[in-house]
């Protein structure tokens, strides 16, 4: 017996697929219209970004990391090393000699200094646990005096100076040139002020290679990057719009961590905004293609976080990220010069604090592209999808 129904096979693939049955007259038109070209809105790039956006925007954590926590350490250690004075230097007089009296009342007359009066036991132990910076020992002779202190720490070589200074004067001695002191707060010279531009530079690098990073391998080990390859896209098209991702939310971190710390302490701003965009990008693509070539081959996201700490941990300490990087030898400079942390770090500061012009921070800006541009290329060339 034949299938009454017309043609079911011919209903059912149309222009070489297969489509539920039955197809009403207008669902035949739709199938057999020629396929559009796609717009703007619809190209990999574009959609590939709009992804990286939207996985972003929904984990609290990262925007919390990226935006809320730079805030947050900048508000803690501008409070803790604002401008206040000088500290005052605790000093223990030890009372049980000859003479105790008239020294204590010499040094109550400096008021940089807080003086204890202990004896031989008590002020042996403050000394060795901290609570005193140096300890004053009259001696039977009227015109010596004696100070104990560790020559290893430098508030102890301070206090000796100024302790010294207050007895003499207690004495009696008159200083041979009269001196005056013009007292001036210039901002710029402030550890605040040293400290934005550094963490700005921190923030890019962090938010740069682990936001990358980490979103590539967990698509890896979901087996996503495999579904991908099916797509009409190719290798450049998925890395580089994690670049442009990062892009979206650059100037948000760079007005929010500006705008905090100009407004709240003051930070100067000497600078070209154009150029500090300039730099902030080139940080960001930097950043980037570092975070692109830990995940090009890491499986697992143990094995990303162990490359990536390992590329970060250099910077963190050498870069001048809360102090500066000439304190260290002058035989590891060069190799500090070519990180490019400290490179970001130092065109930021120039930049915001000396009012660098372009031309001025160029060989930095240098450093950082080809940081850039050689590890985009890396990551391009070992990059596997499996």
């Amino acid at each position: 017996m034949s299938d009454p129904r017309p043609n079911q096979s011919g209903a059912n693939r149309v222009i070489g697929k297969r489509v539920p049955f039955p197809l009403t007259d207008e669902q035949l038109t739709r199938e057999r219209r020629p396929l559009r070209r796609r717009g703007f809105k619809d190209s990999s790039m574009v959609q590939l970004t709009l992804v990286r956006f939207r996985e972003f925007i929904r984990e609290p954590e990262a925007v919390f990391w990226t935006f809320i926590f730079p805030i947050l350490l900048a508000a803690g250690l501008g409070i803790a090393f604002r401008q206040r004075g000088p500290d005052k230097i605790q000093v223990g007089v030890i009372t049980s000699a000859a003479g105790g009296a008239g020294v204590i009342e010499s040094l109550k007359r400096d008021s940089t200094l807080v003086v204890q009066t202990f004896d031989d036991s008590s002020g042996a132990r403050a000394l060795r646990t901290g609570k005193v910076a140096l300890l004053v020992v009259p001696t039977n002779a009227r015109d010596s005096i004696r100070y104990v202190y560790d020559r290893g720490r430098s508030e102890a070589a301070a206090a000796r100076v100024v302790v010294d200074r207050a007895v003499q004067a207690g004495a009696g001695q008159v200083d041979p040139v009269r001196a005056t002191d013009t007292y001036v707060t210039e901002k710029g010279s402030r550890y605040i002020d040293f400290l934005i531009p550094g963490l700005l530079g921190m923030n890019l690098m962090g938010s740069s290679i682990w936001g990358l990073g980490f979103a590539i391998v967990t698509a890896r080990s979901k087996k996503l990057l495999k579904r991908l390859m099916a797509t009409p896209m190719s290798r450049v098209q998925y890395l580089l719009s994690f670049l442009c991702s990062r892009l979206v939310f650059l100037i948000l971190e760079i007005v929010t961590l500006l705008g905090f710390g100009h407004f709240a302490f003051g930070v100067p701003l000497r600078g070209s905004f154009g150029t500090l965009l300039v730099i902030c990008f080139l940080a960001a693509i930097s950043f980037g293609g570092l975070g692109l070539l830990s995940a090009s081959r890491a499986r697992t996201t143990e094995a990303v976080s162990g490359i990536m700490n390992f590329i970060m941990l250099p910077m963190w300490i050498f870069s001048g990220v809360f102090f500066s990087a000439a304190n260290f030898p002058a035989v590891v400079q060069p190799f500090i010069r070519l990180l490019p942390l400290t490179a970001v770090n130092d065109a930021l500061r120039a930049n915001m604090l000396e009012g660098a012009s372009f031309a001025a921070v160029t060989p930095q800006m240098t450093v950082i592209l080809v940081w850039g541009v050689v590890t985009f290329f890396a990551a391009l060339k070992l990059f596997r999808w499996r």
